[in-house]
């Protein structure tokens, strides 16, 4: 019995994951390779690898169906394409602020927001970053098994889910055709989850090349069966007044929300910049172009699906492609097959950005010891099949409304952490006590927690908290219901202000009185305590002989 626990520990040291020698116990439950600063050597990305990564993005399901929801609501189409544009605009904007500090410190979403957050007190919002990413990443991969359920149905009629026998309940949301092409797309994802960060910029370019011009062809076709761009172009809004006033809010929120999760780990993707700028303008044009395209794409073409069949527009392109594939002969067949390869291949690239890479590098920050980015995205993979995404999508779960009013959450988080590096640290962060486990650290604050940024960050949530509550379906005041239309506005505002308004009267160490950023002065990337000290000290446990006056003369070092 008495081996048991060297057999358990040898194991434990060949499961972990490598790290730089040195680290302290406490250090290694904050570091490893892949939250370390991005060495020069790994900051591969251009402007046009952001446009690249931001036009492949833009071309998705969800995006394409982004207006259906405002027309539906009673706007007319260029209003909610209006509702598009200005919203992803602010989305983009957005962006930007947070994927400069990434940009600039080369560091990630989870070690960036230790500074406002804190040590410890940083793992709640990466939590939640990571749950959202995983439950994410499931649906998403539900979404492109509907597209290998067309490319597979496009080569052999037989594949059907009225056909083949179903082994599923009937309430389950799926079938035994849909499971198998929901599983089949998951297992082809997994090599993309291999490669590193910054090699899956090549991903983005390819897709960025493929799927836009798919997207044009599916509009050409629909407009050429339909003989025109169809009804709702002619369509004007059903709602006067008040109404259209707020529902064009509404949609320029629904733009806003639909991008949360995206602002609060933008620097995730900005570490691998070459330079600051790189990830500026080339973010700050391509987003709001790039998704406003493809809404408009998908105005155009659900329009012209109403002429084609009749009735109500079809607004999901998989069940449009599926239609084509039920009236057609062999050319058409080919045509849904490409169509679909493309949207797959749309469905990849997007849930490698927005989830599987998000929760790997967060999950790497919940266990550095034994969890890298490439482990923690095949645990987000794993999680996803798991789950059973196609129990979330049955027409009677609300499950879908929840995961889009999350961004009340989301807005607070961004709130306090562009709050603590625009406002109250004007750009300078001590990038090496981002990985500093002591008491006498600048970003321990109380226990290793920030009160000031959970005050914020509950602060942001309780504006919103009635009105999330009518989202999913208990009667509210109207009051909170307008309140709740300016969500992500409302929970970004407030804790933002409220952050900084706690700073100014408790201020926090480790500010500048002018803009500074020092991103580019950091040359050496260790972040081991006896490479910060003097020799003398090397060994020695510095819980006893760190002082106070040390631990800030280190910190100016740095």
């Amino acid at each position: 019995m008495a081996e048991r626990p060297g057999v358990l520990r040898r194991l434990a040291n060949k499961v972990a994951v490598d790290s730089e020698p040195g680290l302290t116990s406490a250090q290694m439950m904050l570091t490893n390779h892949d939250l370390k600063p991005v060495e020069p050597e790994r900051r591969q990305w251009g402007p046009w690898n952001f446009v690249g990564f931001w036009v492949a993005d833009s071309f998705n399901i969800n995006t394409w169906m982004i207006s259906s929801s405002m027309i539906v609501g009673g706007l007319s189409w260029w209003q909610s394409w209006l509702c598009v544009w200005i919203g992803y605009s602010i989305s983009g904007s957005f962006i930007c602020m947070t994927a400069r500090i990434g940009a600039t410190y080369h560091i990630g979403f989870p070690v960036a927001s230790r500074s406002s957050f804190g040590i410890w007190g940083s793992l709640w919002p990466v939590f939640n970053r990571a749950a959202m990413a995983c439950i994410w990443y499931g649906v998403q991969s539900y979404i492109g098994g509907h597209c290998v359920y067309l490319m597979i149905r496009s080569i052999w009629k037989s594949w059907d889910r009225e056909t083949i026998p179903n082994t599923f309940s009937q309430d389950s949301g799926t079938s035994t055709a849909d499971y198998v092409s929901f599983f089949l797309f998951w297992f082809c994802s997994l090599p993309a989850i291999w490669f590193p960060v910054h090699k899956i910029r090549h991903l983005f370019t390819v897709k960025a090349y493929v799927v836009p011009c798919a997207g044009i062809a599916f509009l050409i076709w629909s407009v050429v069966r339909a003989g025109g761009v169809g009804p709702i172009v002619r369509q004007p809004a059903t709602k006067e007044g008040g109404e259209l006033a707020w529902e064009f809010i509404k949609g320029v929120m629904s733009s806003i929300a639909n991008f949360a999760t995206l602002i609060v780990n933008s620097p995730d993707f900005s570490r691998f910049a070459g330079k600051p700028r790189d990830a500026l303008w080339s973010q700050l044009f391509t987003i709001p172009i790039g998704f406003a395209l493809t809404s408009f794409i998908g105005i155009i073409v659900s329009s012209s699906s109403a002429v084609i069949y009749g009735g109500k527009p079809i607004w999901d392109p998989l069940d449009l492609l599926e239609h084509f594939l039920d009236d057609g002969g062999s050319a058409q067949r080919f045509g849904v097959f490409v169509i679909a390869a493309a949207f797959a291949l749309a469905q990849l690239g997007t849930n490698i950005a927005a989830n599987s890479v998000s929760a790997g590098t967060d999950m790497t920050a919940l266990l550095p010891r034994y969890i890298n980015i490439r482990r923690g995205g095949y645990i987000c993979a794993a999680i996803g099949l798991a789950m059973c995404p196609y129990n979330l999508l049955t027409s009677s779960n609300m499950f879908t409304t929840y995961l889009s009013a999350y961004s009340v959450f989301l807005s607070s988080i961004a709130g306090v952490m562009i709050a603590d590096y625009y406002l109250v640290r004007r750009g300078f962060l001590e990038v090496k006590e981002l990985y500093d486990a002591r008491r006498t650290g600048p970003y321990f604050y109380t226990a290793g927690i920030h009160w000031r940024a959970y005050a914020a960050y509950i602060a942001g949530i309780l504006i919103n908290v009635v009105g999330f509550a009518g989202a999913v379906g208990t009667p509210v005041p109207i009051g909170a219901t307008y309140l709740y239309n300016l969500n992500f506005f409302c929970g970004f505002g407030v804790s933002a202000a409220v952050y900084w308004l706690l700073c100014r009267i408790w201020p926090v160490p480790a500010t500048s009185d002018r803009w500074m950023e020092v991103g580019d002065e950091i040359g050496d990337l260790r972040v081991a305590y006896h490479d910060r000290r003097s020799s003398s000290l090397v060994g020695v446990e510095e819980e006893e002989v760190e002082s106070g006056s040390a631990a800030k003369d280190a910190g100016k070092a740095v």
